[in-house]
């Protein structure tokens, strides 16, 4: 399947926030998945937000951000009739490319324990789950 990989341009916000309600993924559109806080994030050199595209229809996405040490992949989502296709594949790959170009050589990903699919499609990338770990937060809002 032909697919091309795009980067999030001011105003594209709403094709994001689609994809994520059709491919199920949760959302703060009141916290730091609000417009403002996309909109902010994309100038910063640390994110890249990116769309897979095939035959003019926005039918992926995802988020890469780096500390300057680690990478992150997170919020990928692929539209329902599009998942098995290699999609979130290549979206994974072209964050991992933008981040060798940030320097970046460790890729991390956190999948939430109910997300069976998730994990097992990022095992298959050849990422390795980290045993002994716990995650830890704390939140100024509960909406952020």
């Amino acid at each position: 399947m032909k697919t091309d990989i795009v980067p999030y341009k001011p105003g594209d916000y709403k094709i994001l926030t689609n994809i994520w309600e059709k491919a199920g993924l949760p959302y703060k559109d009141k916290g730091r998945d609000s417009r403002e806080r996309i909109e902010k994030e994309i100038k910063l050199d640390c994110n890249q937000f990116l769309f897979a595209v095939h035959d003019g229809e926005y039918i992926g996405a995802i988020l890469v951000t780096h500390d300057g040490r680690k990478g992150w992949i997170n919020r990928v989502a692929v539209l329902p009739e599009y998942r098995h296709h290699g999609i979130a594949r290549k979206l994974v790959e072209a964050g991992e490319n933008w981040l060798d170009g940030q320097g970046i050589g460790i890729y991390a990903c956190m999948i939430e324990d109910y997300n069976n699919d998730s994990f097992e499609a990022f095992k298959k990338m050849g990422y390795i789950p980290f045993e002994g770990m716990r995650y830890l937060t704390k939140r100024k809002f509960p909406e952020i």
